[in-house]
């Protein structure tokens, strides 16, 4: 860790510290042209950024202008970063985060070239970019093009693509992967404000997370499109995605963008996100973005949805054609108060994220689709929390404290259920502990204390004794704040999903001989065909397997979370009958929270389910994310031991 000296530290928190502008919106600071006072950079050693080469409190990035060609030819993103800066009066140098970024020169505003030097890579955080400053530098001009491997951006084919005739682009940053594609302080504790001009081939749109600057315009064979982002936000919430899209509005400020031919189907199935936005608004205060945008990707899109700023990126899977799976565009919203309003400095205080907006998303199911729903829900997720627990060692495992060590690893390792529904659980408790009432108030707070502003576990705590518990001892005692933070497990003062909440699907699963009860499956939402399928025995005879399927469609079924949940049973049984819907499940998606277990299951089992993964993944890994493909690599399927293993149909 950077050790920061208190006179170094009072120095740079006075230079750099500024209040933000309250309560505009989006809309009518961009009106105003005008961009909010960018966040300062906490100065406590638990807020250094291990995942960060940026030395931030000598100097630190405000402001990114990007001036940027999309050539989808060379699979490169290129042109100029303008970087607005801040530094301390003795700072000589400033440090970037760069991973695989082919830099051509680095320039002052006024043209004076700045010497550079690119240091040593680290396999996980890519390599420091030590850039020299004069004493009268606040701008730096960067040339530079993006690799064609860059971890952030996935390139499609026409043929990849619902449309089939146009090339697509999208970008994933979270956690660390827009240093593959921007030149920045690639830091959640580092928030930025920002502003692109985007030129991209004829006939195709582009779109960002941030309001467009102005109307596109269309010149000889490109397209120029132009964002801004006038809040200052976490670096990693920059996204871009290129390709045949279409829009369609779903409310006065919320509406969807995607390809033509899927165009219909999702917006049927996000027709209730105005009514989320007014429900997550009555919970947690005023939505403070402008616009709630969501974007539906190709199926490759390697997670279930990312929150960028005014534009949702949802994965399709969620798709189900009977709104069963919106509980994944509430968690999306929820994020723009509990990780893009107050977001994690260091990705050791993830849960802050997660954790806040797994608790909120249910508030917000609660509000629209009734307690029964927010139960089955919660109650699922303390399922995962409890995998979980299991495999990080169990309740003594380090990897079950919310606060986490991350130290030497990739932030992604953070990315469990300890950190979604341990987080939620805790927050749960404190909610069942003081009344509903006097939590919401405290969280409304909360949001409104930190907004555009980054946050850690020590701040969240500090704020809880200071604006909730406010000296009661004995409060104090009863929530276990350190307990549920610092520390491994489960404090023994969780609140309990209710019982009945499964009553019948836990009766099916006990007295499940083998045949399942398709009369009852019928009437089961999907929530409660995930408990039963997740709660049968994991070692299950083949008659069993094959009347489930029979009985039940398991194999064609259209709902990808229950697909998902049977597939993970049919291999951990070595279930032949399922193998083709396993393949065809994992060759028209990627989504990484379904294909990584899948193929880290089939590829512990060397005799049958290794030869199946090296066959399917040989097939598949052209359309899956780098973020899908970088833990998988690893399991060298490719090798001539996985290949000329016999394989099973």
């Amino acid at each position: 860790m950077i050790k920061i000296s208190h006179a170094l530290a009072a120095t740079a928190c006075l230079l750099l510290m500024s209040c933000n502008q309250g309560g505009n919106e989006q809309n009518n600071a961009a009106a105003a042209g005008e961009r909010d006072a960018v966040a300062p950079v906490l100065a406590t050693p638990d807020a250094v950024d291990i995942h960060s080469f940026a030395r931030p409190l000598e100097a630190r990035v405000t402001h990114v202008s990007l001036d940027l060609n999309v050539d989808f030819q060379a699979k490169r993103v290129g042109g100029t970063a303008t970087l607005d800066i801040e530094k301390a009066p003795q700072a000589g140098k400033i440090i970037l985060d760069d991973k695989g970024l082919e830099i051509e020169s680095i320039s002052d505003a006024d043209g004076k070239p700045l010497p550079f030097k690119v240091g040593a890579s680290d396999a996980n955080l890519g390599a420091p970019l030590a850039i020299a400053l004069r004493s009268d530098t606040d701008r730096l001009v960067i040339k530079y093009r993006s690799a064609p491997d860059a971890g952030a951006l996935q390139w499609l084919t026409p043929a990849q693509t619902a449309g089939k005739k146009q090339p697509y682009l999208f970008s994933q940053g979270q956690a660390i992967e827009n240093r593959t594609w921007i030149p920045t302080q690639d830091s959640p504790g580092i928030r930025q404000t920002w502003d692109a001009t985007v030129r991209v081939p004829a006939g195709l749109t582009a779109v960002m997370s941030a309001p467009r600057a102005e109307q596109p315009m269309t010149q000889g064979g490109e397209s120029i499109f132009k964002f801004r982002m006038d809040h200052s936000v976490a670096p990693y919430m920059i996204a871009i995605a290129v390709g045949d899209l279409a829009f369609r509005e779903l409310g006065p400020r919320t509406g969807v963008w995607t390809e033509p031919s899927m165009l219909d189907n999702a917006a049927r199935e996000l027709a209730d996100t105005e009514k989320m936005v007014s429900a997550a608004e009555s919970l947690f205060g005023p939505y403070a973005w402008g616009r709630y945008d969501m974007l539906v990707l190709p199926p490759s899109f390697p997670f279930g949805g990312m929150e960028n700023p005014t534009l949702t990126f949802l994965t399709p899977t969620f798709i189900a054609g009977d709104k069963s799976l919106v509980s994944l565009v509430a968690h999306e919203l929820a994020h723009s108060w509990s990780g893009n309003l107050a977001t994690n400095a260091t990705w050791a205080d993830f849960w802050l994220n997660e954790g806040t907006t797994t608790y909120a998303t249910t508030r917000i199911i609660e509000s629209l689709y009734g307690p029964r729903v927010a139960k089955q829900q919660i109650a699922l997720g303390v399922d995962g929390m409890n995998k979980a627990i299991t495999d990080a060692g169990g309740p003594a495992g380090a990897d079950t404290r919310l606060h986490i060590d991350l130290k030497g690893r990739h932030p992604d390792e953070g990315l469990t259920d300890i950190a979604y529904e341990k987080g939620a659980q805790f927050l749960r408790t404190i909610e069942a502990t003081v009344g509903r009432d006097k939590f919401d108030s405290f969280m409304r707070g909360w949001f409104d204390r930190h907004r555009f502003q980054p946050v850690t576990s020590a701040m969240f705590l500090a704020d809880l004794r200071a604006n909730l518990i406010k000296g009661d001892k004995s409060l104090e005692g009863k929530l276990q704040l350190d307990r549920w933070v610092t520390e491994p497990g489960i404090p023994a003062n969780m609140v309990k999903p209710d019982p009945q909440t499964f009553a019948e699907v836990d009766r099916a699963v006990a007295s499940f001989s083998g045949k399942p009860d398709a009369a009852a499956w019928g009437r089961w939402t999907t929530d409660e065909r995930l408990r039963f399928l997740n709660k049968l025995p994991r070692k299950l005879p083949t008659s069993s397997l094959d009347a489930l399927e029979q009985g039940l469609g398991l194999n064609r079924v259209g709902n990808m979370e229950v697909r998902f949940a049977w597939l993970e049973l049919a291999v951990a049984n070595r279930y032949d009958p399922a193998v083709p819907s396993l393949q065809q499940f994992l060759t028209v998606q990627g989504r990484r929270k379904f294909v990584r277990p899948l193929i880290e299951a089939l590829a512990k089992d060397a005799s049958w389910g290794r030869p199946i993964a090296a066959r399917i993944y040989a097939a598949a890994r052209a359309g899956y994310h780098p973020i899908t493909t970088r833990d998988l690599d690893k399991l060298a399927l490719n090798s001539s031991a996985a290949a000329a293993a016999p394989q099973k149909p």
